[in-house]
């Protein structure tokens, strides 16, 4: 279901970098999506370098696909209300899984 909501852009990042790029729906911010359901998620400067890392996910357990529609949902829906309840973290690269394989 993820990859029906993503654009042929994001689709095509996701599938060649395991991640794709948001724009918060309130403020124009980026952000990048990493594969997981938690601390997966960071805000990226424009030139997509890793800023801030959030902290959030869904109250049940799902699995992680829609957990990472929900959360791209979510930042371009409702970006304010995730930016006041995510939990904030400083992100480093190897916390991150680059590529897909």
């Amino acid at each position: 279901m993820l990859r029906e909501w993503l654009s042929q852009a994001q689709r095509e990042q996701f599938a060649s970098k395991g991640y794709f790029d948001v724009v918060g729906g309130n403020t124009g911010n980026q952000y990048r999506i990493y594969t997981g359901t938690s601390a997966n998620v960071c805000e990226i400067d424009k030139s997509g370098r890793l800023r801030e890392g959030l902290c959030f996910t869904t109250i049940v357990d799902l699995p992680i696909g829609d957990v990472m529609l929900a959360q791209k949902i979510a930042l371009e829906t409702c970006e304010d209300e995730v930016r006041a309840l995510a939990r904030w973290f400083t992100p480093r690269n190897h916390h991150f899984r680059q590529t897909r394989g």
